[in-house]
């Protein structure tokens, strides 16, 4: 595993990977991607979840489900890197002739389910955690959601569902940005006290900073010896377009990548600088 600094470097790596993907492409949610990128790197380079990149259908694997697609270029720059599939993929990242598009598909190896379209990601997790509970596997099941389709209603039953299950194979990570696509969540319907509210729904909850990996590890490491019967949410407090301040807390950024010779000069130097 690799040690605290050398995961921070490859987060750093990642979020050019993905910066440069996007403005190749002339698309790609960029600033929804960078949000997560802590959260990506200490699940998979962090020692928490158990894949095989060479056998990506290896039914002893954790499954890992990405409800918010969107950020699709960093799933398929962090799978990249873990060996899933060869880097040079990344070429063509919503290119005609590419093996991906904008939005997350199960056709790539390593990812398990097809999102994009909102608050489908932890139905499908909750009923993959009861199939192994039922099956007696021991596997777990990770689901990423976005802050923004906490307003769909099936996630909220999605979550009494895991909870009457006593779902503690399910670890679920909140990308909380506090942004939705048009505007600040506590703007448009106010989410808060969030963890008030999973924890009213039956859950464990735990609240870290979304981007020190430390935390992030520390907060899942422990989840695996499954000393409680509910099942676990991470709220991971983020940036929307960190690491890149010209893009950051900006609504309007939501869904493209900086355009045109300044916006794309000023994304890659404020990235430069390493700082979130």
């Amino acid at each position: 595993m690799m040690n605290f600094e050398e995961l921070k470097k490859l987060a750093h790596d990642t979020r050019t990977e993905v910066l440069e993907m996007c403005i190749k492409a002339g698309t790609g949610h960029v600033t929804s991607s960078m949000s997560s990128v802590e959260v990506l790197i200490s699940l998979y380079f962090g020692g928490l979840v158990n894949v095989r990149p060479e056998e990506p259908k290896w039914s002893g694997r954790d499954r890992v489900i990405i409800s918010k697609g969107q950020c699709s270029p960093l799933i398929y720059s962090v799978l990249s890197t873990k060996g899933f599939f060869p880097k040079d993929w990344l070429n063509g990242f919503a290119q005609k002739d590419g093996h991906f598009g904008v939005h997350l598909q199960n056709s790539v190896p390593g990812v398990e389910l097809t999102t994009g379209a909102l608050g489908h990601g932890l139905g499908v997790a909750a009923g993959v955690a009861l199939a192994a509970k039922m099956n007696r596997d021991l596997h777990m099941v990770y689901c990423l959601l976005g802050d923004g389709e906490l307003y769909e209603g099936s996630i909220w039953e999605s979550a009494m569902f895991a909870a009457h299950n006593q779902l503690n194979n399910l670890v679920v990570i909140v990308d909380r940005n506090f942004l939705a696509t048009t505007d600040f969540t506590e703007n448009m319907m106010a989410l808060e006290p969030l963890d008030q509210k999973f924890e009213s729904f039956g859950f464990n909850v735990v609240t870290v900073d979304g981007h020190n990996i430390e935390s992030l590890i520390q907060s899942m490491s422990g989840l695996r010896n499954r000393k409680s019967r509910k099942p676990t949410v991470i709220i991971a407090e983020t940036t929307k377009g960190a690491g890149i301040p010209s893009l950051s807390h900006n609504p309007v950024m939501h869904g493209v990548p900086p355009k045109g010779t300044q916006e794309i000069n000023q994304a890659r130097k404020d990235l430069a600088k390493g700082s979130i």
